[in-house]
């Protein structure tokens, strides 16, 4: 049975032909072992975060300085992420982190599972976290097997028995970068993202673990978290296949934990994103490689990188990671121009966020069109306003 009662409540239409991902059909690993996806331009792109190799130049946003932010604010990511490098880990990426020290010998007494997830939300906010989730363990999101690039080699996931729960993290990015967009400089917004969410799973992980629980911190490793944070109430998926918040809209980067304390999951999200992005193509039209679909959802994959047996809109992942490695850093063009990408901090933008869920939908989209909320802004701007 493919179908779960869970997916009446986030929307997710899943077909008996489902099968489970494996790691190394992501695209980031395919650029490694797939000719139809390796070339000279994505091994330089990947090269390019070591600031010897980043290739910089003379346009508005490539420059050596804004490849310095970028790269910068990878850095931590980075360093953890090549910590066992020797041993063909990927930390946060491939692998799981295993940075945690050693836990108390037995379970922390608690009231109830109410009380151990308020201290857990308690403790995910304190070390960074922007919004945080609880969802029970879904098996079909974790990945039917891990990849090692360094042995070009499936391997089994690095996930216990008997992790019954998940605590999903969102961290939002850098609002003013991510609106210099095509650019270098707007991939520190990405890096900031990962870093902070590094510091926050792993010290939530080694929170649990003094607890006397399970944790296993995971960022992109182990699992798909896009619909793992549907399940935990973080949001809706958007036409771009990005987790859309009532927070801060699609701008978010997302970690979990995975553990065996009790915890009370969260209800599910519904503020009528999936009615809005089926009248609103703004990430499909601006997308200069049309890898995101304009038309319906449907079932079907482009290619070996997207689920075939759920029914959603699915990103060409291959024409995507193409203009990532053409640009020579990542892109978040549909971040930019995606209506929910706001603060919310004003009540214009609240009110917008409640037009958009009503009948009047297509009023909120003709209002959104009418302000410059999603134009670039070059990257002289964002120096000019950093200092």
């Amino acid at each position: 049975m493919t179908t779960r009662p869970i997916d009446a409540e986030t929307g997710f239409q899943v077909g008996d032909g489902f099968a489970r991902f494996h790691q190394r059909d992501d695209i980031f690993n395919r650029a490694h072992w797939d000719d139809a996806v390796h070339s000279a331009k994505t091994e330089a792109f990947f090269a390019s975060y070591a600031m010897p190799n980043a290739r910089a130049r003379g346009g508005d946003g490539f420059t050596q300085k804004d490849y310095a932010l970028r790269n910068a604010a990878w850095h931590l990511t980075e360093v953890f992420a090549g910590l066992k490098a020797g041993d063909g880990r990927r930390e946060g990426f491939l692998d799981p982190f295993t940075v945690l020290g050693d836990g108390w010998p037995e379970p922390w007494r608690m009231n109830d599972a109410a009380e151990a997830t308020g201290h857990v939300k308690r403790a995910a906010h304190a070390f960074g976290a922007d919004l945080v989730g609880v969802c029970e363990r879904d098996t079909r999101w974790v990945y039917a097997s891990a990849y090692d690039r360094q042995a070009r080699a499936e391997k089994p996931v690095e996930l216990p028995e008997g992790l019954s729960h998940v605590i999903v993290v969102a961290t939002a990015m850098d609002f003013d970068l991510t609106r210099t967009v095509p650019s270098a400089l707007a991939g520190a917004a990405t890096g900031l993202g990962y870093s902070r969410d590094t510091l926050t799973l792993v010290s939530l992980a080694q929170f649990i673990k003094n607890l006397g629980y399970q944790a296993v911190p995971s960022m992109n490793d182990t699992a798909l978290a896009v619909p793992l944070a549907v399940q935990a109430g973080l949001g809706e998926v958007g036409r771009h296949g990005l987790l859309i918040t009532p927070e801060f809209g699609p701008r978010v980067r997302l970690g979990k934990v995975f553990t065996d304390l009790p915890l009370v999951p969260d209800a599910r999200a519904n503020f009528g994103v999936r009615a809005f992005c089926d009248a609103c193509t703004k990430c499909a039209s601006a997308c200069p490689p049309k890898a995101i679909p304009s038309d319906e959802r449907k079932t079907g994959a482009p290619n070996r990188s997207s689920f075939a047996a759920i029914e959603k809109w699915t990103t060409d992942a291959e024409k995507c990671f193409r203009f990532w490695a053409n640009q020579n850093t990542e892109c978040s063009i549909c971040i930019r121009v995606c209506p929910y990408n706001r603060t919310f901090a004003r009540r214009r933008d609240r009110l917008w966020r409640w037009l958009a869920g009503t009948r009047l939908r297509r009023l909120a989209l003709w209002l959104d069109g009418r302000r410059e909320r999603a134009q670039r802004q070059p990257a002289s701007w964002w120096w000019r306003r950093a200092a």
